[in-house]
């Protein structure tokens, strides 16, 4: 098994499950608000800081809390509200940039993660942070050249944190990026009075702009959606990644669906445990990417990593790529335990033998599913329309608060 600690976003219960049965080490998410998601994710409350921990220690994955915004005087009380209750509950870190944070969790034994909002660029500001967090995710323009020197000089200066060990160095291996350095940027905060280094970005960078002149004649781009990062991806280069001798790869993503969490670490799992096993191999990157490029993407680059000095943005559209989308179809109404039977409400559009389906849900967190054979008022049928009842076996349990979508092709 190898020392590389995959970290994956849960931005819901059913994410946060989706992670623990993918093959995550660790998972990150928000609480309340003071997150770099505090709008675009749902987040988590206090109260369910014990239920998360309760999750993931049994299986030693470890629990991050990110709480890193810029922090202001009123914002104190909540913090520290904060802090205290990942104490309390077990909590393994505390993800921060701010000052007041960082002192905050050190002052109760809190381990520290620098967030990538600091934006660590050399050895000399990772030896200043090293006083306080023994982890740090770099800044993301770094080339793989430049991470490499990084941990380099922090194994041959042995560099160490609070708790004695050696440094460890995190990047961010998949997932959305900004146009802004490091996610600093104002945008959205000019154009909305809403703030991005508050967790309240409204993605200036995502939409469509003209360029005039000052005659007021409009100038024709290539690319309309010249702000919008295509998603990072290293999964094709994670060789190189690895022999920077990086030490926590991330997974971007606490916006996102449950499905994607799913998919995007069960492959770089594959791909980690591949690489030390010496199998990876060009036809297995194929494969992962093509299963990548199932869920939520703008498209896939390797961001600043081999050098590149320009991003490559999205084209026709800053949404989604993805090749396949899920249509909410109903939800679950019970499970028959001995039968191994699943119960559902069609609520919208219909299901038929042979569609593949997803099913999540808080507990189920993420289960695709081949529908071989299904039964309507107790009768066989090859197809169910909206509001009939519909049962078919399924290898896990089926709970109320399920929810089931019919897998199909994007149109291109």
């Amino acid at each position: 098994m190898s020392s590389i600690e995959l970290m994956s976003p849960a931005g819901s219960f059913e994410s946060l499950q989706a992670a623990i049965d993918n093959g995550a080490d660790s998972v990150y998410f928000g609480i309340e608000q003071l997150n770099m998601r505090a709008v675009s994710s749902i987040n988590f409350t206090l109260e369910d800081l014990p239920e998360i921990v309760a999750r993931c220690k049994p299986k030693g994955i470890h629990t991050y809390i990110t709480l890193n915004t810029i922090l202001y005087d009123h914002d104190m009380t909540l913090m520290r509200g904060i802090v205290d209750e990942a104490a309390r509950c077990g909590v393994s870190a505390i993800i921060a940039a701010d000052h007041a944070a960082i002192a905050y969790a050190r002052q109760k034994g809190m381990a520290v993660h620098l967030s990538t909002q600091a934006n660590v660029t050399n050895v000399e500001t990772l030896r200043f942070y090293s006083m306080f967090a023994d982890t740090m995710v770099l800044s993301r323009e770094l080339s793989l050249n430049q991470v490499k020197k990084i941990v380099e000089a922090v194994e041959r200066e042995n560099i160490c944190g609070p708790s004695g060990k050696p440094v460890q160095v995190e990047i961010f291996a998949h997932g959305a990026l900004c146009m802004a350095v490091s996610g600093k940027c104002y945008l959205s905060l000019h154009t909305h009075n809403s703030s991005a280094n508050r967790g309240a970005c409204r993605q200036n960078c995502r939409q469509k702009y003209y360029v005039t002149d000052e005659d007021g004649n409009e100038l024709m781009i290539d690319n309309e959606y010249i702000m919008s990062p295509k998603d990072l991806c290293v999964i094709d280069i994670l060789d190189q990644v690895l022999d920077t001798g990086v030490r926590v790869l991330k997974i971007e993503g606490r916006g996102r669906s449950a499905d994607y969490v799913a998919v995007t670490t069960r492959c770089y799992r594959e791909a980690i445990d591949s690489y030390y096993e010496g199998t990876y191999s060009k036809e297995k990157v194929e494969n992962w990417l093509e299963r990548l490029a199932t869920v939520y993407n703008r498209g896939f680059w390797n961001g600043y990593y081999l050098g590149q000095e320009l991003g490559e943005w999205t084209e026709d559209h800053p949404g989604s790529h993805a090749t396949q989308k899920k249509v909410y179809l109903g939800p679950g109404l019970g499970y028959f335990p001995k039968a191994g039977i699943g119960h559902f409400r069609i609520e919208a559009y219909d299901l038929k033998v042979g569609d593949p389906v997803l099913i999540t849900g808080p507990t189920t967190g993420v289960q695709y599913h081949t529908i071989h054979e299904m039964m309507v008022d107790e009768k066989p049928t090859i197809a169910a329309v909206r509001g009939e009842e519909v049962t078919f076996p399924v290898p896990f349990k089926i709970r109320p608060s399920d929810k089931l979508y019919k897998l199909v092709q994007s149109e291109d």
